[in-house]
C-alpha cells in the first residue's frame, strides 16, 4: 500500500521496453560476474583468493537482488494496448529470489492483518496458519532483537516515523533468517493511524556474502600486516648477519699473494621474498683465507636464522682450522638436527697465500668460476650433495693452483630466473661470457658492479649473492 507521505507525489511509470533492457542488461552482468566466480581458484591458505571470491558472491547477490527488483517494477506497469489481446509471459526470476521479498498490511481499526504470498514464504509458514498480527510478529524474532522491532512499532504507531531496520527470525523449520524491514503508517482522514504497511526483504543471503567480503579483507589485512613485519624482521636480521663491509675488502695483509674481495646481495625482483643467500669472506689465523656462498631453501624470518645459524657454524669451523671437505659434513650434521628442517647449498673456499693454492669444497652448489688471461671455466666439483638432504654425507675436497691476476667467482643459483627459458647454465653461460671486460676490470669491486648490471634486468624470482676475489702479486 502506498505510502500517505507520497500521495501527492504521482509516480511516473517507465517505459516497458527500458525496464526490459535493464533486466537483459542485469541478466548479462550477472552471467559475466558469475563465470569470473567459477574461475576463480580459492586455496585454503590464499586469504586474498578468498576475498576476491567473497566479492564475487557479494556482486552476485546485488545482481540477484536488483533483477528481482527490476522484475516486480515490470510485473506494476499498465498493460500495452497493443499487446493486451495477447497472453503475457510470467517474468524470468530465479526460484530462490522469488521469496525474497513480501508484504504486509496491520490495519489498527479491524484488526485485519494481509500478508502476501511471498512473505508467508519467507517465514515459512502457510497460508492456512494465517497471517502474525503485530502483537505476535515478535514471537518469532531473536529475544535479543525483539526489543527493537518494539520500538520501532511503537514509533511509527504513536509517533509516526517510518520503520527502517533489520532483525533476525527463526522459522518453524528452525532456519535463521535475516529481514530488513521498511514501513510508514497510513493515516485516516483525521490525521490518525488507521493501518500499518511494511515491505519485508530477505537478506540472510546478501548479509552473509558481506561478512564473508569482510572476514576475508581482514584475513588478508592481517596477513599482509605479518608479511610485512616479517618481512622487516627478516631484513634487519639479514643486515646483522651478513658481512659489514663494502666495496673492496684485502687480506691477508702481508704483500705475497693479496686478495682483493668484492660481494654485493642481489634482491629478488619483487624485494619482497628475503631467502638465506650468504656471502663472507675472512682472514684466518693462519694467514689463510676463507671464501663462502650459500644459500637455503625458503623466505622469510625462518629462511635468515637458519642462514645466520649456518653462517656463524661456518665461520667457527674455519677458525678453527677444519679443512671445507670435512667442514661441509658438519654443517650438514647441523642442518639434519635443527629446528627448522631446511635443505642448503653452499661452497667453502680455503686459499693458502703462501702455496696459491685454493682448497674447496661444494654441497650441491654452481662450481666457482675461475678467469684467467681473458678466458674463463668452471672448476670440476668434488662430490656433494644438498646439505640436510641425506645423513651421514661426505663432502669430497679440490684444489687448484691460482696464479697472479686469477679472478675467482662465486654465486648463487637465484642470479638467473629459473625456468624452462632460463636454467642454472645458462647463468653460468653469461657469466663466462663477461670474461674479457671482467679482466679489463681495475678491482673486484669494479668485477662485482660489471656482474651486477649484467643480470640486474632479470626477473629474479628469488634473491641471490655474488663474491669476486682477485690474486694479487
Amino acid at each position: 500500500m502506498p505510502s500517505h507521505l507520497f500521495a501527492d507525489r504521482p509516480a511516473q511509470p517507465p517505459e516497458p521496453g527500458s525496464v526490459d533492457a535493464l533486466i537483459s542488461q542485469t541478466r548479462r552482468l550477472r552471467g559475466d560476474v558469475d563465470a569470473v566466480r567459477r574461475d576463480t581458484v580459492v586455496d585454503d591458505d590464499d586469504a586474498q583468493g578468498r576475498w576476491q571470491r567473497a566479492l564475487c558472491d557479494l556482486a552476485v547477490h546485488h545482481l540477484d537482488d536488483l533483477r528481482e527488483h527490476l522484475g516486480q517494477l515490470k510485473e506494476g506497469l499498465p498493460p500495452v494496448p497493443e499487446a493486451a489481446a495477447f497472453p503475457q509471459a510470467a517474468p524470468e526470476v530465479a526460484p530462490e529470489v522469488q521469496t525474497r521479498v513480501g508484504s504486509a498490511e496491520w490495519n489498527l481499526l479491524t484488526d485485519e492483518v494481509s500478508w502476501s504470498d511471498e512473505l508467508f514464504q519467507i517465514f515459512g509458514r502457510s497460508p492456512e496458519s494465517g497471517a502474525l498480527p503485530l502483537d505476535e510478529l515478535g514471537s518469532t524474532l531473536f529475544s535479543e532483537d525483539q526489543p527493537l522491532l518494539t520500538a520501532w512499532v511503537t514509533a511509527c504507531l504513536v509517533d509516526g516515523r517510518p520503520i527502517d531496520g533489520e532483525f533476525r527470525i527463526v522459522r518453524a523449520d528452525g532456519r535463521v533468517r535475516t529481514l530488513h524491514m521498511r514501513g510508514e503508517p497510513v493515516l485516516d482522514s483525521d490525521g490518525c493511524t488507521a493501518s500499518m504497511w511494511a515491505v519485508l526483504r530477505d537478506v540472510s543471503e546478501l548479509r552473509r556474502s558481506q561478512r564473508a567480503v569482510r572476514e576475508s579483507r581482514d584475513s588478508l589485512q592481517r596477513q599482509r600486516e605479518i608479511a610485512q613485519t616479517e618481512h622487516r624482521l627478516a631484513v634487519e636480521l639479514q643486515e646483522a648477519v651478513l658481512p659489514p663491509w663494502r666495496g673492496s675488502l684485502r687480506f691477508p695483509h702481508s704483500d705475497a699473494g693479496t686478495l682483493d674481495v668484492a660481494a654485493h646481495y642481489l634482491p629478488s625482483a619483487t624485494s619482497a621474498l628475503i631467502g638465506g643467500d650468504w656471502y663472507d669472506a675472512l682472514e684466518l689465523p693462519d694467514g689463510c683465507s676463507m671464501l663462502t656462498v650459500g644459500d637455503l631453501t625458503g623466505h622469510g624470518v625462518t629462511a635468515t636464522s637458519g642462514m645466520a645459524m649456518m653462517l656463524g657454524a661456518l665461520r667457527g669451523m674455519a677458525m678453527a682450522g677444519i679443512a671445507p671437505g670435512p667442514l661441509m659434513g658438519w654443517l650438514n650434521q647441523l642442518l639434519e638436527t635443527s629446528v627448522q628442517p631446511a635443505l642448503g647449498s653452499a661452497v667453502c673456499c680455503r686459499y693458502d697465500p703462501a702455496r696459491r693454492v685454493l682448497s674447496w669444497a661444494q654441497a650441491g652448489h654452481p662450481a666457482p668460476l675461475l678467469f684467467r688471461r681473458g678466458s674463463g671455466r668452471a672448476l670440476t666439483p668434488p662430490e656433494g650433495v644438498l646439505l640436510g638432504a641425506t645423513s651421514g654425507a661426505t663432502y669430497g675436497q679440490a684444489e687448484e693452483r691460482l696464479e697472479v691476476g686469477d679472478l675467482l667467482v662465486l654465486h648463487t643459483d637465484g642470479l638467473t630466473p629459473r625456468s624452462i627459458e632460463f636454467s642454472r647454465a645458462d647463468g653460468t653461460e653469461r657469466l663466462l661470457a663477461l670474461a674479457p671486460r671482467l679482466s679489463a676490470a681495475r678491482s673486484a669491486r669494479d668485477c662485482v658492479r660489471l656482474v651486477v648490471e649484467e643480470f640486474a634486468e632479470s626477473e629474479r624470482e628469488d634473491d641471490a649473492c655474488v663474491l669476486v676475489a682477485r690474486v694479487g702479486g
